[in-house]
């Protein structure tokens, strides 16, 4: 093992000396040795008291203690163990300090995140959280870390990078839900709009990115059935539609409601010179830390009416950030006061996703609005800005950026009364995000382990501050729940409250938040949030299912115009209504299989026309010189796509040829109109857009809708030729979910296997942006639950549990989601650890 290690990684390690890695691997000696010969202790002492864990067969530790200090020290001791590295990389990039590492090729991610001061907002949340029932906790769990980084062998990339990690704090896991926020929410669509319209033109604009997609899935709808429940203190928490509107034909927030146009053309602030542009420079580096496109994610419950047990059922698959090791942890925690199981971010004490003995809880991602980007009147000295009729300096604070083989780099933090200001070649933009401010999200979750029905999770829900979720829960009483959580921002301009789809005039004060303050603590009932009563929820719902697309077709209050693609959500609900009008009562098989559902809903749009294309061209009628390809490969390609059940398996030809098709398709209709105005294809419309383009569109005036298919599929042909594919899995593979320094120690990423999925797939897989399910669980409340990691739970390369739950992962498996100290028995081979008291001294 020892030799391909050396042969696979040496050769490519660019962030460490190839002979001090040579030393480090010296037979019985050196650092790297000691990362492989890292054995888990039996015994560790603990201030905080005794408890135990114990490992079952996939490294999935259960911590058993009679307190819930103890067992949360010894959460942060095996997640510590388990995913130092990991810790330590998550936080230095909300910080700013990977180039302490890397070089001079992440000073401009460094450069974003100092300035926007991610810390500092992780600094007021601590300070909001430090004094609650989860704070101390927070703090037992930052000890166990420190006590694995102070008294155990570092794991091997610390070895490789020759550096040590600092002390965990409590505030670093404030980071971490900082972190996740931003990766869900993080969004400048309003200045990616403001370049498209300067570009493209008003007209275009519209056409191609419309605030509301035609489609009539949304999650809320009519034909669910709703009651409505009271809460502890009296109020009436109905779904929010009236009785007499329907499904069918109610409109979302459209263009002119939404109030989208900026004050001048490419979101230039009129013709003061004064005033800083914005436009495509800092539009496209600031797109490089938003979500990526598309993040979402799978969930769905079902009544136990419709169930084989007659308890609900609760299906959920997040699409996040596909990695080595896996985004996800997974933990089971017993004490008297909760006995919880199921996946956290590592860094996060308490269980995000999971099961205890009352519910189940899984969210996904809402698409709200909760950033708004605003622009200045700033002095020719660039020290103020104005605001409010008057000038006021910029709080400013200079920050330095060390950089390890290089200058250090100074970096000055300005922020505004709204939040950061962030500039790139001259051009400034201030943002207000809902997470810079103190947020509870954390003691939420922490009352999600602990609760024991429907108005437990309702309460604890008034505090999950940020991201915006959808929240799926059931109850072991049969109740189940839909809510919108998070803080939604309500706007005003002159008086009217408008969309936080457009730039604002911060020097008028437009779009403000009422009761906002950045880095310090909100006042979030002042008026400047939808009332938490009056936001998307459903009580009861027989069966109900999130997939990303928009909440309901008239929301009582802006939501946000950023929704996936109504495909996955279509398919699920698809399914689960043809299950239901069966009589046949789903149970956690039917449920796993639904998850690995690769039916993709763009073909059967897209493919009757491209067949009409090619047969067109068989029969004389459209020949065109320009391909190359044969009319017999076009006419063998048809027949393959004819023949496929368009399912995005990772085994068919149809879909090899169908995804290259539309990739080749999506270029040949975009990039000419698109690369003319110098927008690349990050700024393409999705493909619910593409899929509706009718043959008289504009974008067809040099070319036929007809042609371009006919074109593209003889490119595709072309390019799977010459790659030497067969089938989809062999382009359509896990070669994407490397390691962070897998580029520069390959040795460290997952073995490349074929995948099976798409992004439009319930089975969601992405191989253009590591994208896809990055833990997958079905669970009854009270009962049994299953599910499965993309990799292993385990960070350290020399670890079993590195990388056994890979393959079972890409065929769609799920595992026992066990306790094992209810077993009375761990079925692992990893050696038990137990906390002892420590003694004086």
């Amino acid at each position: 093992m020892l030799a391909a290690v050396l042969a696979a990684g040496v050769g490519g390690l660019t962030l460490t000396d190839a002979r001090g890695l040579l030393e480090s691997f010296a037979p019985l000696s050196g650092d790297a040795w000691r990362a492989a010969d890292r054995p888990r202790p039996d015994r560790v002492e603990s201030q905080y008291g005794e408890a135990t864990v114990r490992y079952d067969e996939y490294g999935v530790p259960t911590i058993e203690a009679d307190g819930e200090a103890p067992a949360y020290y010894a959460v942060g001791w095996v997640q510590g163990y388990d995913r130092l590295f990991q810790l330590d990389l998550q936080r230095r990039v909300m910080r700013g300090e990977v180039s302490e590492l890397a070089g001079e090729a992440t000073l401009e991610d460094d450069e974003f995140h100092v300035q926007m001061d991610f810390a500092g907002a992780a600094e007021a949340t601590w300070d909001l959280i430090v004094d609650t029932p989860a704070g101390p906790l927070v703090e037992a769990y930052a000890d166990g870390v420190n006590a694995v980084i102070d008294e155990q062998p570092l794991p091997l990339e610390f070895q490789l990078l020759g550096y040590e990690p600092d002390p965990w704090t409590p505030v670093d896991s404030m980071l971490m839900e900082k972190q996740i926020s931003w990766d869900l929410t993080g969004n400048f669509g309003e200045l990616r709009r403001a370049v498209i319209r300067d570009r493209l033109g008003e007209e275009l604009l519209e056409a191609l990115f419309p605030e509301r997609m035609d489609h009539d899935v949304p999650i809320l709808f009519e034909d669910l059935a709703y009651d409505t429940l009271e809460s502890a203190d009296g109020i009436d928490l109905s779904n929010g539609l009236e009785e007499d509107e329907t499904a069918e034909g109610r409109d979302n927030v459209t263009a002119d409601d939404a109030s989208t146009e900026e004050s001048g053309t490419d979101g230039d602030e009129g013709d003061d010179p004064e005033t800083p542009r914005v436009g495509p420079a800092l539009t496209a580096w600031l797109s490089r830390f938003e979500s990526p496109t598309g993040v979402g994610s799978n969930s769905w419950v079902v009544s136990g009416e419709y169930t084989d047990s007659g308890a609900p059922i609760v299906a959920y698959d997040p699409h996040l950030a596909l990695m080595t090791p896996a985004l996800w942890y997974e933990q089971h925690v017993e004490t008297p006061e909760t006995s919880v199981r199921g996946a956290t971010f590592p860094g996060v004490p308490f269980v995000i996703t999971g099961a205890n003995d009352a519910g189940v809880w899984s969210f996904t991602n809402v698409g709200a609005d909760v950033l708004d980007c605003y622009t200045y009147e700033i002095d020719e000295e660039n020290e103020r800005y104005r605001y409010d009729g008057e000038w006021r300096e910029f709080d400013r604070e200079e920050r330095e950026i060390a950089v390890s083989g290089g200058e250090n780099r100074g970096v000055t933090v300005r922020k505004t009364v709204h939040g950061p200001l962030l500039e790139r070649e001259g051009q400034t933009v201030g943002v207000a995000w809902t997470g810079h401010s103190a947020t509870r999200t954390t003691e939420a979750i922490f009352e999600y382990e602990r609760s024991e029905g429907i108005e437990d999770v309702l309460e604890a829900t008034r505090m999950f501050d940020l991201p915006t979720q959808n929240l799926v829960y059931a109850d072991a009483d049969g109740r189940t729940l839909y809510y919108a959580t998070g803080k939604l921002p309500i706007r005003e301009v002159d008086g009217e409250v408008v969309s936080g789809n457009r730039l604002f005039d911060g020097s008028a004060g437009d779009g403000e938040w009422e009761g906002f303050t950045p880095f310090g603590e909100s006042s979030w009932e002042e008026g400047g949030f939808v009332p938490f009563e009056e936001k998307p929820h459903a009580i009861d719902a027989d069966v109900l299912a999130t997939a990303n697309q928009r909440v309901v077709d008239d929301p009582d209050h802006y939501v946000g115009v950023a929704y996936a693609t109504p495909y996955r959500g279509a398919r699920i609900y698809d399914r689960l209504e043809e299950r239901v009008d069966s009589g046949d009562p789903t149970d956690l098989e039917f449920h796993r299989d639904l998850q690995n559902d690769v039916f993709d809903g763009r073909a059967p749009e897209l493919l009757p026309d491209l067949l009409e294309a090619i047969a067109d061209r068989a029969d004389g009628d459209r020949l065109d010189d320009a391909i190359d390809v044969a009319t017999a490969d076009l006419e063998r390609a048809a027949v393959t796509l004819e023949d496929w059940d368009h399912r995005m398996d990772r085994d068919s030809r149809g879909a090899l040829v169908f995804a290259r098709w539309l990739e080749h398709y999506r270029r040949a209709v975009f990039e000419p109109t698109f690369e003319d105005t110098g927008l690349d294809d990050s700024y393409y419309p999705n493909d619910w857009v593409l899929a509706r383009l009718e043959a008289d569109h504009e974008l067809f005036e040099d070319r036929s809708r007809a042609d371009a298919m006919v074109e593209a599929l003889a490119g595709a042909l072309e390019e799977i030729e010459r790659e030497g594919w067969a089938t989809y899995g062999d382009w359509n593979s896990t070669r994407v979910i490397e390691h962070p320094f897998g580029v520069e120690a390959p040795f460290l990423n997952y073995e490349e296997r074929p995948a099976d999925g798409s992004l439009a797939t319930v089975k969601n897989y992405r191989v253009d942006s590591a994208v896809g399910a990055s833990w997958r669980m079905v669970a009854e409340p009270g009962g049994r639950a299953r599910a499965i990691l993309p990799g292993g739970n385990s960070g350290n390369y020399f670890s079993d549990h590195y990388a056994d739950q890979f393959q079972p992962w890409l065929d769609g498996e799920l595992k026992p989601m066990n306790r094992t100290v209810d077993d009375g028995d761990a079925s692992g081979d990893d050696p038990d650890v137990t906390f002892l008291e420590e003694e004086d001294g």
